[in-house]
């Protein structure tokens, strides 16, 4: 049982980086707005993560877990496989090791990279080429392509509306306060309908997707009520036009935040307990292709209070260069971003794509900044994050194959 217990270990100092960096730049926007303070972020992070995680990662773990590399070409039908267990333990400790380098110089670098990029590293190293599932690894690549451009485009066109509906409305408090309860009413829609098309699907009911989507509709509907009676209170205020507007969407980003912890748990805690669950997988249960869900979920609630712990122990770096370095954050935009880049991770969770809730937030990010203007956005910074990402696959593997050797020569 010492390696079980290495490997938890391992597996929770790579959590704790995961929060240090991927959650924190996640919750980035809502305190760069002001929106949140940082310990209220990482309160509102670690429990609605922990319930993402819970509730709808359990896909994304099998995605990374399982299809990256071919555990059977490596004797994964075996009883018992040293070359699977170190090479899940090199794959964390690489990971882990790759995120936590990256944390200290600030960089909000794609988590998910390094957990696959390292998985690549092992398969390569204990295998050759052949036993890394290529189509897979392409699927997943273009993922990442894919969701920040989505990001950027659903933040660019939502920004706009927002602009175009309350910002240069004659009237834009009233605007701002007929639509807000529309706008909560739709992240509860949206948010309820992904969970229960997660938490339904095991239990075979036999609920069609047009009655889940009716069900969030209603919960949307019922979630509108109480804000509109909150956003009222407002009309009381005597301030600016637009400074009244932009208080009006702080509880909209608060909502927003949650929305986008909740979807960092859907995703991103795979990436801390997916190679976890192999190594279980063989020591308590034998096998590396059975593990009981119920253990899934506990090992994905022991990834979220370690991620909930690195946020809040060190994730104020990452949190600064989302919220304040790329373009000027207000809770308008803050919203916008936040709410595109979490309905892109929750739709592509759905889908059991492990994509990067860093590039889709990064590129909503972008998107609000360009809704005013390219000079609004610090393109230094942008190249030193997409730097970043580049490195991030290669180093991960490379460090991974290394450790992996070290580890199969000692052992």
């Amino acid at each position: 049982m010492w390696f079980l217990a290495i490997s938890l270990a391992v597996s929770f100092y790579l959590a704790l980086n995961i929060g240090a960096n991927d959650l924190a730049n996640a919750m980035g926007t809502s305190v760069g707005s002001k929106a949140l303070t940082v310990r209220n972020a990482v309160i509102i992070a670690a429990v609605l993560n922990m319930a993402g995680a819970v509730l709808v990662g359990s896909r994304v773990t099998h995605t990374v877990r399982k299809d990256i590399i071919d555990l059977g070409a490596l004797g994964g039908d075996d009883t018992f496989n040293w070359t699977i267990l170190i090479g899940m333990l090199a794959a964390m400790l690489a990971a882990a090791i790759w995120i936590n380098v990256a944390t200290y110089f600030h960089l909000p670098v794609s988590t998910t990279h390094a957990i696959v990029g390292a998985m690549i590293g092992f398969g390569i190293a204990a295998g050759g080429m052949a036993v890394v599932n290529w189509p897979m690894v392409g699927k997943i690549a273009m993922s990442w392509v894919i969701s920040p451009i989505a990001g950027a485009m659903m933040a660019l066109v939502a920004f706009m509306l927002i602009r175009k509906a309350i910002l240069t409305h004659p009237h834009p408090f009233k605007q701002a306060l007929r639509y807000a309860p529309f706008l909560v009413g739709l992240v509860m829609s949206i948010l309820a309908i992904a969970m229960l098309v997660e938490a339904l699907e095991p239990l075979h009911l036999g609920i069609s997707f047009p009655q889940i989507v009716m069900i969030g509709l209603v919960v949307g509907i019922l979630a509108s009520i109480p804000a509109y009676l909150l956003f009222k209170r407002y009309k009381m205020v005597e301030m600016d036009e637009y400074k009244k507007v932009e208080r009006i969407f702080i509880p909209l980003q608060i909502i927003t935040a949650g929305y986008v912890a909740f979807a960092h748990g859907s995703n991103d805690v795979a990436n801390a307990i997916a190679p976890l669950t192999g190594i279980v997988a063989q020591l308590v249960y034998g096998t590396p292709e059975d593990i009981p869900l119920s253990t899934v979920v506990a090992l994905l609630a022991f990834g979220g209070i370690g991620i909930a712990i690195g946020t809040a122990v060190w994730g104020r770096g990452v949190m600064r260069t989302i919220g304040e370095r790329i373009t000027e954050i207000t809770p308008t935009r803050g919203f916008t971003a936040e709410f595109s880049a979490a309905t892109t991770v929750l739709a592509c969770s759905m889908l059991g794509l492990p994509i990067s809730t860093t590039h889709t937030l990064v590129g909503a990010v972008i998107g609000v900044g360009l809704a005013g203007g390219v000079a609004a956005v610090d393109s230094k910074v942008i190249k030193n994050i997409v730097y970043s990402w580049l490195i991030t696959v290669p180093v991960a593997a490379i460090l991974c194959m290394g450790l992996f050797l070290v580890m199969d020569y000692i052992s």
